[in-house]
C-alpha cells in the first residue's frame, strides 16, 4: 500500500497480525517521510515569503515549539536512545529555528521582548544540547517538554478558532508533523523508549490531528468562496 510514494505494506502488515512493524521496517519509512518533511517545510517556508505575511500565525507557538524540540533533541541525544528513535527531532528544531526567524522578520518593529526572548535561547540552547546541566534539571526539562509542546499548540489552536481562519497554515506541514508523530510513538514502542518519550509521541498525535482539523474546516468554505467568485 502506498500514499504519496510512501510504502506502508510493511507496517500496515505487522499491525494487522496484532504486532509492532520491526525496526528494520520501520527505518526505510522513517527516512522517506523525513524526506517529505524537508518539502512540506519548505511549502510553510515559502507560502510565508510569496504572501509576505504570518497572518494567522502565533509567534509564541512557534518560540515555545522551538524550546521543546531542543529539550527533547538534547535529552535523547545524551540519553543513550538510538537515532532511529529521535532522528526527524533534529529536523525539527532546524525547521522551527528558520520558521521563527522568518516570523520576526515579517513582525517588524521586533519588540525588545522579542530581541530578549532570542538573545535568551541562543545563550542556553547550546549549553542544553551540549548535555552540560545537572542531570536532575536535565530530568526536569524534559519531564516539562510535554507541557511546553502542549502550550505551544494551545494558542495557535485558540487563534484558529477566534479568527475562524488557519491564516498561512500549511495543510502539507501539519499533515506531516502528523506523521512524524504517528511514526515516533511506533519507534517509541518498538525501541522500549521511556514513557516519557512515548507520552510526549501521542500529545503531538493528538495535537496536530487537531489543527489538521481546523484547517480542513476553515480552509474548505474560503475555497468554495473563490470557485463560485470565478464562475460568476
Amino acid at each position: 500500500m502506498k500514499v504519496l510514494g510512501i510504502d506502508f505494506s510493511c507496517a500496515l502488515g505487522a499491525l494487522s497480525d496484532g504486532q509492532f512493524p520491526e525496526k528494520d521496517c520501520l527505518l526505510p519509512l522513517i527516512s522517506t517521510l523525513l524526506g517529505y518533511a524537508i518539502v512540506a517545510a519548505s511549502t510553510t517556508i515559502l507560502k510565508i515569503l510569496e504572501h509576505g505575511s504570518i497572518r494567522g500565525l502565533s509567534i509564541l507557538s512557534f518560540e515555545l515549539e522551538l524550546v521543546g524540540y531542543t529539550i527533547a533533541l538534547a535529552y535523547c541525544l545524551h540519553g543513550g536512545l538510538p537515532f532511529s528513535a529521535y532522528g526527524e527531532l533534529a529536523f525539527l528544531l532546524i525547521q522551527a529555528l528558520i520558521l521563527v526567524a522568518i516570523m520576526y522578520y515579517y513582525s517588524q518593529p521586533v519588540s525588545i521582548k522579542r530581541w530578549m526572548t532570542a538573545l535568551l535561547y541562543c545563550g542556553i540552547a547550546p549549553t542544553i544540547l551540549a548535555g552540560r546541566i545537572d542531570p536532575v534539571l536535565f530530568e526536569a526539562l524534559y519531564a516539562s517538554q510535554h507541557a511546553i509542546f502542549l502550550f505551544a499548540k494551545i494558542p495557535q489552536i485558540w487563534q484558529n478558532f477566534s479568527n475562524k481562519s488557519t491564516g498561512e497554515l500549511s495543510f502539507l506541514t501539519n499533515f506531516m508533523n502528523f506523521g512524524g508523530s504517528m511514526v515516533r510513538v511506533f519507534t517509541s514502542i518498538q525501541e522500549q523508549a521511556p514513557k516519557s518519550v512515548l507520552l510526549g509521541s501521542v500529545l503531538g498525535v493528538a495535537t496536530n490531528s487537531i489543527l489538521l482539523s481546523q484547517i480542513l474546516i476553515y480552509q474548505k468554505p474560503k475555497s468554495r468562496a473563490q470557485k463560485e467568485k470565478k464562475t460568476e
